[in-house]
């Protein structure tokens, strides 16, 4: 009887330790690069339509996910010739907020995503996202894109797949889903013992920019 409580013991340690991360390709990440001054990219300039556009997270644990949103506070896409080639992005943390969740709960939850464990908004209350590199993807609408990802004030570059939809003369949108290593940008919390928190969030965005 002893045996089978010690090995209880250990199977339940090891399932706390095990937090899956979210589904989502994982973007390359490395040192930020310098940004090359954004009236020497060519193209169009569409801004960014930030009540049509949205960011939506996802973090797991071992008992569960959580989902919400960020909104886009700012931003513009430049275009040449239908292609995307460049854009910036400002992101207001202060607007980060569980959708799964209502009353109490989500209230604490919120809080505490706001607070240092987390997105620090207090110091940090903005984050941000300039491309510096365009490639073409497998298709004519697919992307990968490099940009500097700024969050607590840490800068680092990642890589990611994207998709443009819609490239008109007056309308583009594009969409993205990619997972960050959140400690990269000093989002440390572990979470509970017995619930611990994925080491990834998943982000899943959808621009859409007017001329």
């Amino acid at each position: 009887m002893r045996k089978i409580t010690l090995l209880s013991a250990i199977a339940a340690l090891v399932l706390a330790s095990c937090a899956g991360n979210p589904e989502g390709k994982k973007a390359e990440t490395k040192d930020s690069v310098a940004v090359e001054n954004t009236t020497a990219v060519a193209g169009s300039v569409y801004n960014v339509d930030t009540t049509a556009s949205k960011l939506v997270w996802k973090g797991t644990k071992v008992t569960g996910a959580h989902t919400g949103t960020v909104n886009i506070k700012s931003g513009s896409i430049t275009v040449d010739a239908g292609k995307l080639t460049g854009g910036n992005f400002v992101l207001d943390m202060n607007s980060i907020s569980s959708t799964d969740l209502e009353g109490e709960y989500k209230q604490k939850l919120d809080g505490h995503l706001k607070a240092d464990d987390f997105f620090a908004v207090a110091t940090h209350p903005e984050a941000s996202f300039t491309i510096t590199e365009v490639k073409a993807g497998a298709t004519d609408q697919d992307l990968v894109i490099s940009g500097n990802l700024v969050i607590k004030g840490i800068s680092k570059n990642i890589t990611f797949d994207a998709k443009v939809t819609e490239a008109t003369e007056t309308d583009v949108k594009a969409t993205a889903n990619f997972n960050i290593e959140r400690a990269q940008w000093g989002v440390n919390y572990a979470g509970k013992e017995d619930d611990l928190i994925s080491k990834e969030i998943n982000f899943d965005v959808t621009l859409v920019a007017k001329k």
